[in-house]
Formats: C-alpha cells, sequence, structure tokens
C-alpha cells in the first residue's frame, strides 16, 4: 500500500474502494441471510453509521470487522466505498479481535468461536494457553471450543455449520466416540431431543454393555431414560422367559459395573487417591479379586454347559 496508508493511524476513518477490500477471513464468520438483509436495508435508509475495521496484510487492507456491512454496500448500486478505520495487528491478531470486537453484545455465535481458535491452534501453532491469552478467556474455554470441531463426526460438523445443529447438542455428541456419533445425532433429529435429553442418552449410550441396550437407546431414548433410573436400561427380550430376563438384567448390571470399574482403575482411579481411601478400601478390593475369580470359573463352567449339544 502507499506510504500514505502506512502512515494511518487507528483513530483515522478513511474511505476504502470496496473492490479493494480483501475479505479472507470472511470464513470466521457464519452467513445469516436475514441478518445481511436487514442490512441492506439500514445502508438504503440511514447509510453506513459505523466504520468497518480492517488491518493491512503484504500493503493490502483485510477486513476484520464489517462483513455484512461489505456484502450490503457491494448489492446496492451507487455505493463504491466504506469508511473504515485500521488496527495495527497482525494476522493472529486479526482473528484474536474478530472475536474481541464482536464478544460484546454476544454477536459471536459458538462456532465462530471454534472456528476461530481452531485456526490459532491448529493453523498458526498456539499453545491453548497463548490462545486464551490473546482472546482474553480460559484455557478450558479454548479446549471446549476445540473439541467442538474436532471431536465431532463430518456429518455433525456440516449440520453445526448449517445451523441445523445447535452447540449444546454438538457438546453432547462429542462425549461419543466419532464413530458412534452419527446413529445418536439421527436419533437427535428424529426425536427432536433437547440437549438434556441428549446428554442422559449419551450416558446409556456410553454405560451400555451390549448391542441390544445401545438398540434400544438409539430406537426409544425417552422410554429408555424413563427406564434408566440410575443410568442402567433394561431392554425386556421377548426371546427369554422371565427368569431368562432376570438374569439378563443381572448380568449387563454386572458387566456395566466391571466395566467402569476397570476403567476406573486402568485409567483415573490410583492418583486419586488418599492414604486414608488406600487403607479403607484394601479390603473390598481384596474381596472383588477373590469373588470375581469364583464368578469367573463358575461363569466358564456355565458357558460350557450352554455349548453342549
Amino acid at each position: 500500500m502507499m506510504d500514505r496508508e502506512k502512515r494511518w493511524t487507528g483513530d483515522e476513518v478513511r474511505p476504502l474502494r470496496l473492490e479493494r477490500i480483501d475479505e479472507r477471513l470472511h470464513r470466521y464468520r457464519l452467513a445469516q441471510p436475514p441478518l445481511e438483509k436487514r442490512m441492506v436495508q439500514s445502508l438504503e435508509r440511514y447509510g453506513q453509521v459505523s466504520p468497518v475495521v480492517i488491518c493491512l496484510h503484504e500493503e493490502e487492507p483485510v477486513l476484520i470487522d464489517g462483513f455484512k456491512r461489505l456484502h450490503a454496500a457491494r448489492s446496492l448500486k451507487g455505493m463504491t466505498s466504506l469508511a473504515a478505520r485500521r488496527l495495527d495487528v497482525d494476522e493472529q491478531g486479526a482473528k484474536a479481535a474478530i472475536y474481541n470486537l464482536n464478544r460484546i453484545g454476544g454477536r459471536v455465535l459458538e462456532l465462530e468461536e471454534s472456528w476461530i481458535v481452531h485456526a490459532l491452534v491448529r493453523e498458526d501453532g498456539l499453545s491453548q494457553v497463548e490462545a486464551a491469552q490473546l482472546l482474553g478467556r480460559h484455557k478450558s474455554w479454548v479446549n471446549r471450543r476445540l473439541a467442538m470441531l474436532e471431536r465431532l463426526c463430518e456429518s455433525a460438523r456440516e449440520e453445526l455449520r448449517l445451523g441445523l445443529l445447535t452447540p449444546a447438542l454438538a457438546r453432547q455428541l462429542t462425549r461419543l466416540p466419532r464413530g458412534n456419533q452419527s446413529e445418536a445425532l439421527q436419533t437427535t433429529r428424529e426425536c427432536s431431543l433437547t440437549s438434556r435429553e441428549l446428554s442422559g442418552v449419551v450416558d446409556l449410550l456410553l454405560a451400555s454393555s451390549t448391542q441390544e441396550q445401545t438398540a434400544f437407546v438409539l430406537s426409544d431414548p425417552r422410554q429408555a431414560l424413563r427406564q434408566s433410573g440410575e443410568g442402567y436400561v433394561h431392554h425386556w427380550d421377548p426371546r427369554l422367559s422371565t427368569a431368562g430376563n432376570r438374569v439378563a438384567k443381572r448380568l449387563a448390571l454386572l458387566l456395566d459395573g466391571l466395566a467402569k470399574m476397570q476403567s476406573w482403575l486402568r485409567y483415573q482411579g490410583r492418583g486419586q487417591l488418599q492414604a486414608c481411601d488406600r487403607e479403607a478400601l484394601e479390603s473390598g478390593f481384596e474381596r472383588l479379586v477373590h469373588e470375581a475369580h469364583l464368578t469367573a470359573e463358575a461363569s466358564g463352567d456355565f458357558v460350557k454347559e450352554l455349548r453342549l449339544p
């Protein structure tokens, strides 16, 4: 850009021709046609009320704030320029400014926040702590925004981008493995589940120990939630007698408890305990080892019996 424009101060407002404005950062804002239509009407009636915000990148003006105003201006005959003010920021600072200039008043959607965080961390190489500092947020906030995109399956990401899936629902889906999210997404859509209902459904899916349980939760989620109580879903199997269903229920409860205990022991548990906990729990775990061994032996014998012709 010209030397004169390099001396452009932040307080100075200048006209910029529409064709000169680079909108490469538009990918971090979600298109909202109704709002853009209202902006066209506003420009026609009142003109430009506030300047757009740009930064200079390789001597060219790159738009940071004012995308709806730019699109509206380009649709109006006779409008050839917009008043603009400059921010002296680099590319990372420009992305952060998209968020910071719009966070007051809640004008940044959660998906837009996720796009910005993803760009800063995955494209620009910032740590989550550095991105958090740049955006004036906590690291946990950055982590949640990253998860919004990276832990979602492709179909869920697309529905989120199109506005067909709310961020609240998307957050619940991220708790599931990506390979299991499409079925849960379909159930959510077909049954119009709320985020609270989906939270319960995800809990049940994560606790399900058989394909039958999973299928029941997905086919009738509200019935599964009513039936679950503390999270366990018993699906009455018409192939079994009353006694058989009782055994199946006990078996599923046992497997569910064992799976949770195994996960706790392998991935979470030991480092969380204090010295007083270890002494008090020792006898219980000794009994678990003993009972599990006896149950495994008896189950092995029963499986052999079941396989007899």
